[in-house]
């Protein structure tokens, strides 16, 4: 019996996924759609200055990133010629962290001749959502991180609109401001859901700002609190270490009312099939709740990534470089990463 002439293609495809955007140096294995691995080295460098210092993070990304590649190879148990494609962030994030990202990348590509796959780090993160998720199109998704506050409406993993925006501050950069006033220190939106856990958040009061539309500003809140600490300071030298849980709370709450007021919004307006949550805030334990209450109160699925996959991973860049690889989608050996988001 003679072999077919077109026989099927039976090879599974393995992604490679490289992350390199700001201070995470991240590698995953994806197959057929399937985390085999994920693996991310953090940077505990940045704690010391209150914020990422992008020169410090690029240099941690090139001693991590061959390192935590090999891992994830490992983990996955297969070799670099096992590989279909490689996926790797190619922006918006750090200049000199996506750098070391894609040229490592690009050299992977050369060295096995493989296609690359230029990822956008904000459609990485809607595509975590899909990761062991069963999701519903078309989808609105709140975007919150440290960088950006967004609300996308997803009709593909590749059509994907933004139909809200932050006109100022993110939400993340709205906690980590607020745990720099208190002297929380860096990262601080996790210590602030921590602290919040034990007080009260009627106990004070912080102003939405009034914007257009879909539209968020996180700018005021900010400045609020600013004042409010300052005035309450000056009437007791003790406010914020006696008071630090209560003004957590109420400062976090007002957050998530904000995010929650335009997402009603924006369902009323879409009836999206189902909602999503992604971005590094969304490990919030407060707004993770919210998000399921809302999705009751619409009477649609609302969905949320594990929390491995809520902050920056190469997961999410594995999954979404994937759907591209499907389409054939690659991206030129020559192409530059971006230091700010094109669309």
């Amino acid at each position: 019996m003679t072999a077919p002439l077109n026989p099927p293609n039976t090879k599974p495809s393995i992604i490679l996924g490289i992350e390199s955007s700001c201070d995470d140096t991240a590698a995953a294995i994806l197959c057929d759609g399937k985390i085999l691995a994920n693996i991310t080295a953090s940077q505990t460098v940045h704690e010391q200055y209150g914020g990422v210092v992008p020169e410090l993070a690029s240099r941690a990304h090139q001693s991590n990133i061959i390192p935590v590649i090999e891992m994830a190879l490992k983990k996955a148990e297969i070799t670099s010629s096992d590989l279909a494609a490689i996926a790797v962030t190619q922006g918006p994030g750090l200049m000199g962290s996506l750098l070391v990202g894609t040229n490592v990348a690009k050299g992977l590509c050369i060295a096995h001749q493989l296609p690359m796959v230029g990822v956008n780090h904000l459609e990485a993160h809607v595509a975590a959502l899909f990761i062991d998720n069963p999701v519903e199109l078309p989808m609105l998704c709140l975007l919150v991180s440290g960088g950006h506050t967004q609300i996308i409406l997803v009709r593909s993993m590749l059509d994907m609109e933004i139909v809200g925006t932050t006109q100022d501050d993110a939400a993340g950069e709205a906690f980590d401001k607020a745990a720099k006033l208190m002297g929380l220190g860096y990262p601080g939106g996790p210590m602030v859901d921590r602290l919040a856990k034990e007080g009260n958040p009627e106990s004070y009061s912080f102003p939405d700002s009034q914007t257009e539309g879909l539209n968020f500003s996180f700018s005021g809140i900010k400045t609020s609190l600013l004042y409010f600490l300052r005035d309450q300071q000056k009437l007791n030298p003790q406010f914020i270490e006696n008071n630090i849980n209560h003004v957590c709370a109420s400062y976090q709450r007002q957050i998530i009312v904000s995010l929650m007021k335009r997402m009603n919004k924006a369902i009323l307006q879409y009836k999206p099939a189902s909602i999503g949550l992604s971005g590094g805030v969304s490990a919030n334990s407060e707004l993770r709740n919210t998000w399921l209450e809302l999705g009751k109160k619409h009477n649609v699925p609302a969905w949320i990534p594990a929390f491995e996959y809520c902050t920056d991973n190469a997961a999410m860049v594995a999954m979404a470089g994937y759907q591209k690889y499907l389409q054939g989608n690659f991206t030129p050996l020559s192409a530059l990463p971006f230091a700010r988001n094109k669309h």
